[in-house]
């Protein structure tokens, strides 16, 4: 059966260099923030919210792997719904996928000012009463993205030697953080606030801290090796084994993390749990510095001091990598202009990543903090995850003798299951995150429709084929308002009853979705449209 290909792209990333992709996505900012975020949410019950949003992870992790060993193809996660089912599935889910990929580079610009904030010297680039940059603070991001952005410029096979070495050290240091705040633990510190669920703290609120704590946030980036598969050697083999891996470790490292935090903060500081800790303290603004200063490892806090710059860097410079892919991907399936499949000598997407950088920057200014722009990120990722599900699905349905390097195992009932899932967590988002987010799909199918409007190579538009998406997306909008997480939700829908709401329409969704993919002869005229030309067909393109 013929595969979808790239044109121009070089494979030259090997089983680490991919595993690596996924895990310096994985591990970046969200470590340096989330255990004292999700602590201060629902005290010592937050280890619990790592291992649930771990296991959604996991799921989801396992329905891309088996999608990147089918279509080893750049922009993986915006091109499996086009493949399944067309133009306005693959227009939305790409477009989802370029959303969330292109917001994280701001976000990790951010975690870097904030973490310098505990300098003296750069006391002008944050503001600790509100939680933003200042003016300066804006200015120094937009150099740190432009630093991300050049060193995507590198050969390749260079670029993922600088990207391995900034990932071991990136993994190296928590857990090594891990090991020597064990020599400070406090298990009491777990009841601290009135209880391991501390007094106050409901269900409700140990569910909506797994998107609100940036929890989910955090386990973000594991798809890397499949939006990077149009330059892994071997993928069918590498990609399945590469995310697999990385989102195993980082599930590990990141619960751990979390018990050590909780256990390591001066019990003298808890009089009030860990919510009372004081937003301008040195914990609340670096929490594992604060945290190794306060308990007295100096020279640890310098490590980590080191690290608040290397590790949002490391996973801002793989986003901007995966972020021009992506576009690369959209524009190979003609939703962007063919501008974005330019490439230059190092089989780098040149144009495609000067706009990720650009558009990066039009992110900022709206969103003047990390965690501002933390909550939209997590719903436009979790977003394009559900794609892959409905794509699995449909893939298992229409083409059942396809080539399947990595199987998964039961998916019948896991691809629903993660679906559902998905949905869960963009509903635990908050109307308030879900509205904005649909702002933003408004303007981006306007902006690419506008383009298909005089694009003669625009895929066709199956809008009877493509109901369910409309109704997907505003089903959920409607649900997060009458729900009950918020702001400016109305609360109409009894907590507990809304989870079974959100389920029992997800799985409507689903096998809506499933028996509207396209027949096996579209799917796979699309697969033949991508396929990559013969090698002296591509010479001439991939030089320009």
């Amino acid at each position: 059966m013929v595969k979808p290909g790239d044109v121009g792209l070089k494979r030259e990333i090997g089983l680490i260099g991919a595993t690596w992709a996924s895990e310096t996505s994985i591990i970046g900012s969200g470590w340096l923030f989330g255990s004292f975020l999700a602590a201060s949410a629902v005290g010592g019950a937050a280890v619990l919210d790592w291992i649930i949003a771990g296991v959604i992870i996991i799921i989801l992790a396992l329905i891309h792997a088996e999608l990147g060993g089918m279509y080893p193809v750049a922009g993986g996660t915006a091109r499996f719904p086009h493949l399944a089912f067309g133009g306005i599935a693959g227009t939305s889910f790409g477009f989802f996928s370029w959303l969330q990929a292109v917001t994280v580079a701001p976000i990790e610009c951010f975690a870097v000012i904030q973490y310098l904030a505990v300098y003296s010297w750069s006391k002008g680039l944050y503001n600790s009463t509100t939680g933003n940059i200042t003016h300066w603070g804006f200015f120094w991001t937009i150099i740190i993205m432009a630093a991300m952005t050049g060193f995507n410029f590198l050969a390749m096979k260079l670029f993922n030697r600088v990207q391995s070495t900034i990932t071991w050290w990136k993994v190296v240091i928590p857990v090594a953080t891990i090991i020597i705040l064990f020599t400070k633990f406090h298990s009491h510190n777990f009841t601290a606030g009135g209880g391991f669920m501390p007094h106050g703290v409901t269900t409700e609120d140990l569910l909506k801290a797994i998107p609100g704590a940036s929890i989910v946030f955090s386990y973000l980036g594991f798809e890397q090796a499949d939006q990077l598969a149009g330059e892994v050697k071997n993928p069918q083999r590498t990609l399945p084994l590469a995310i697999i891996i990385a989102v195993s470790l980082g599930t590990l490292i990141y619960c751990l993390l979390q018990v050590v935090f909780i256990g390591a903060v001066p019990p003298s500081l808890l009089g009030h749990g860990f919510a009372g800790i004081s937003s301008s303290s040195n914990i609340a603004i670096a929490p594992f510095w604060g945290v190794a200063v306060a308990s007295g490892l100096g020279l640890w806090a310098w490590f980590l001091r080191v690290d608040a710059f290397i590790s949002p860097f490391g996973t801002g410079m793989v986003y901007e990598t995966s972020t021009s892919r992506v576009g690369y991907g959209l524009s190979r399936n003609h939703y962007f202009p063919s501008m974005f499949q330019k490439v230059d000598k190092n089989g780098v997407p040149w144009f495609s990543l000067i706009m990720a950088f650009v558009f990066g920057l039009i992110f900022l200014l709206p969103f003047p903090s990390w965690h501002s722009l933390v909550n939209l990120v997590t719903s436009a990722s979790v977003l394009m995850y559900a794609g892959a599900p409905l794509a699995l699905g449909a893939f298992r349905n229409r083409l059942p003798d396809a080539d399947r390097p990595y199987r998964l195992q039961g998916a019948i009932v896991i691809a629903p299951l993660a679906f559902i899932l998905a949905n869960l967590v963009i509903y635990w988002s908050g109307f308030e995150t879900v509205w904005k987010l649909g702002v933003c799909l408004v303007i981006g199918y306007i902006l690419i429709l506008m383009h298909f409007s005089d694009n003669p190579t625009a895929p066709r538009l199956e809008w009877k084929r493509s109901s369910w998406i409309f109704a997907y997306l505003l089903g959920m909008g409607v649900i997060s308002w009458v729900g009950q997480y918020g702001p400016q939700n109305t609360g109409r829908l009894p907590f507990g009853y809304d989870f079974g709401v959100v389920a029992v329409f997800s799985l409507a969704i689903y096998y809506w979705a499933q028996y509207s993919a396209l027949p096996r002869n579209e799917i796979e005229e699309l697969i033949e449209a991508q396929a990559a030309p013969a090698p002296e067909e591509t010479a001439e393109p991939a030089a320009a």
